[in-house]
């Protein structure tokens, strides 16, 4: 209940600043406890792209006698989602990396910006995601279709290889953003990098894999069989709590796999594995986390009133 009840009266002895750092599980949810308002507005932001397919609802009750009319918005509706999503989801992943990786970001700015800088490569990855998630959808209601009417049950081999299709490619999306927003690579070698990653990374990406899935299912019990109501919050869970979780696991495949080798090979280090903590000279006041004594509560009683 801390969070309706919060007790500003007391305090700790604060973090010392020389604590041991989280690693794995612990520091995934140490960051989400952290930073968890800020990914309900981060998810927000991103959801407002998806404002098309509530429009085509608008659509088909405007254009509901005029069948020709409703087509073409709808078409060009989806267009400006599929063009807008990619550079959407850049600038949820700028903000989100600066999470994962500790550093500061301005939600809104940031977001803006990876929108701006990278949306030529962006679109066109969003859009070749709408693409091949449309072909995999279609592949299972047309080829089982036709492979029952003829009775051909090879009608399903490229149902299987749409569907495989599908599979690698989003298993390259975990990759191929936090890619474009941390580096200056060109898109084919973008595509290049993260297609060897799928395959690099198993372990990473059937993680990553499993859990989005089950978050998903859990999404869709609660909505569609459970609390309708739940409805309510999609504008705010679970895309950037999806994307956190991506990043906190592929992101490190990045920084050995692509971007701690750049550095290597110029001779430098890895400016993200960099403590930006001002040295002992430097500081001005000393961190005295871990060592001031707690706050007692105090007791309550009447006090003098000043009139």
């Amino acid at each position: 209940m801390g969070i309706f009840f919060k007790d500003y009266v007391s305090a700790g002895s604060g973090i010392a600043k020389n604590a041991p750092k989280k690693k794995g599980a612990a520091l995934f949810f140490d960051i989400l406890g952290r930073k968890f308002w800020k990914l309900l507005a981060l998810n927000f932001i991103y959801m407002l792209f998806f404002l098309p397919f509530l429009l085509i609802l608008f659509a088909l009750a405007i254009f509901k006698n005029n069948y020709n009319g409703f087509v073409i918005s709808t078409v060009a509706l989806l267009v400006i989602f599929a063009v807008l999503i990619g550079p959407a989801t850049a600038g949820m992943t700028k903000v989100i990396k600066a999470f994962v990786i500790e550093k500061h970001t301005f939600i809104w700015r940031d977001f803006w910006d990876a929108f701006k800088n990278n949306f030529k490569n962006a679109a066109i990855v969003g859009f070749i995601d709408c693409l091949v998630l449309a072909s995999a959808f279609a592949s299972f209601q047309v080829y089982p279709a036709i492979a029952i009417q003829t009775g051909s049950k090879i009608m399903y081999v490229p149902m299987v290889i749409a569907f495989s299709l599908f599979l690698v490619i989003l298993i390259m999306n975990y990759y191929i953003f936090p890619m474009m927003i941390a580096t200056t690579l060109s898109l084919k070698n973008l595509l290049k990098n993260s297609f060897a990653l799928a395959f690099v990374a198993l372990k990473q990406n059937f993680i990553i894999f499993i859990v989005s899935l089950l978050t998903l299912a859990i999404m869709g019990v609660f909505l569609f069989f459970v609390f309708p109501v739940f409805m309510l919050l999609l504008p705010f869970f679970p895309a950037a709590f999806l994307c956190l979780f991506s990043c906190f696991i592929s992101y490190p495949v990045i920084q050995k796999y692509v971007i701690n080798p750049y550095y290597t090979s110029i001779g430098e280090i890895n400016p993200e594995l960099i403590d930006d903590t001002p040295d002992e000279d430097e500081r001005i006041f000393e961190d005295m986390g871990g060592k001031e004594k707690p706050i007692e509560k105090r007791a309550k009683g009447k006090g003098k009133r000043i009139s």
